[in-house]
């Protein structure tokens, strides 16, 4: 038999950590390795149990001073200083911890702990979906393929080839689990006989293999409402993994992902673009035409506008998820400059140039205000 750890080890705690950070400790590593969490996994169940055992251990003063003079043999009988008792089912201890409220850390529940019918819930399933911008804008329906445990139609979800070979397990009582003494401690493990289910099947059907399921790809819609960003979170109730031998199926969960979009930048609802402006429109003033969500807007563009101005289009940017008003479109604008000019062209250039002077560039003429403080220190 391997040699059992030290409680404080198992904690990953000092011997002289007062009993709150024992208990928080606890808490930590118990959500961490709680079957719930890690369904098919053997090693965390272990870990679970000896969790549990170490902290009722260390949180009574009196099973933790008996343990810090005896060691383990404090609970086995063989050191004069033995603490009367034995040590309680994890679960209880992990359910008196939370409050009975645990059940929010797995999803709901998860593949739940009550196997009494021998129908546990499938699992949640996770889905990573990318749209693009104008999608997310507009909401669109999705049609997802995946590969999830769908109701096994041979057996009509039973598990059994006649339909009434499911027997209540005769070693667990339908409990899904038994108690197993080692010394004084208790622990609850998983049935051997139904592994967990709670229930045999003494013909099983063979499509199934007596889960009263079968993995098949699936085609689920999938309704995206307007105003989703990346990270959105969406449920599908029941389009998860089926539940074995009738029980509840799980959820699927729809991850966003919004692509990147070739014009528009996202801040929340608000969205921001780069607009090139003809160096004649901002000399003389007139209208640009823009991009938007909903197609062409239009912008007044002053006379005289500097590049890196910025327009404001309210209401043109991303609807609210949660129904509220929509954001603005932000429009800055980068002035063009011509780069090829025939010889007319230069010459009409250069005669505007001098008629204007330096007095009309206000830009300039602030800036060489500005030099000149600086070169008169």
């Amino acid at each position: 038999m391997a040699e059992k750890r030290d409680y404080y080890e198992i904690l990953g705690v000092a011997r002289d950590t007062d009993a709150a950070d024992i208990k928080k400790a606890y808490r930590k590593l118990a959500v961490k390795f709680h079957p719930d969490k890690n369904p098919g996994d053997p090693t965390a169940e272990e870990k679970f149990k000896e969790l549990g055992e170490a902290y009722e251990a260390l949180s009574d003063p009196d099973k933790r001073a008996a343990y810090d003079r005896y060691g383990h043999a404090a609970f086995s009988g063989a050191g004069g200083g033995r603490s009367g008792g034995g040590f309680h089912d994890p679960m209880d201890i992990f359910s008196q911890m939370f409050g009975g409220g645990f059940e929010e850390f797995f999803g709901g529940g998860g593949g739940g702990r009550k196997r009494s019918s021998g129908k546990q819930r499938g699992s949640d399933l996770r889905y990573d979906l990318e749209i693009s911008l104008e999608e997310a804008a507009k909401g669109v329906e999705k049609e997802l393929e995946i590969e999830r445990y769908v109701p096994c139609e041979s057996c009509g979800s039973k598990g059994s080839k006649s339909g009434g070979g499911v027997k209540t397990c005769t070693t667990c009582g339908g409990r899904g689990g038994v108690t197993r003494q080692a010394g004084i401690f208790l622990q609850q493990v998983t049935c051997p006989e139904c592994r967990g289910a709670g229930e045999t099947v003494s013909d099983p059907c063979p499509d199934c293999k007596g889960e009263g399921r079968v993995q098949r790809d699936s085609r689920i819609k999938l309704r995206i409402p307007a105003g989703v960003d990346t990270g959105t979170r969406l449920r599908s109730s029941g389009n998860g993994d089926a539940g074995v031998r009738g029980g509840a199926a799980g959820d699927l969960y729809v991850f966003l992902h919004v692509k990147d979009h070739d014009i528009f930048e996202r801040d929340d609802a608000d969205l921001f673009c780069e607009v090139p402006l003809p160096f004649s429109v901002a000399a003389l003033g007139g209208e640009l035409k823009v991009p938007s969500l909903d197609g062409q807007s239009s912008i007044k563009i002053p006379v005289g506008t500097q590049g890196g101005t910025v327009f404001r289009l309210r209401d043109k940017g991303m609807p609210s998820l949660s129904g509220g008003r929509r954001g603005d479109l932000h429009v800055r604008v980068q002035v063009e400059v011509p780069t090829k000019l025939n010889h007319e062209q230069q010459e009409k250039l250069r005669a505007f140039s001098e008629s204007i002077g330096d007095h009309n560039s206000p830009m300039q003429e602030g800036f060489f205000q500005k030099a000149k403080r600086f070169f008169d220190l």
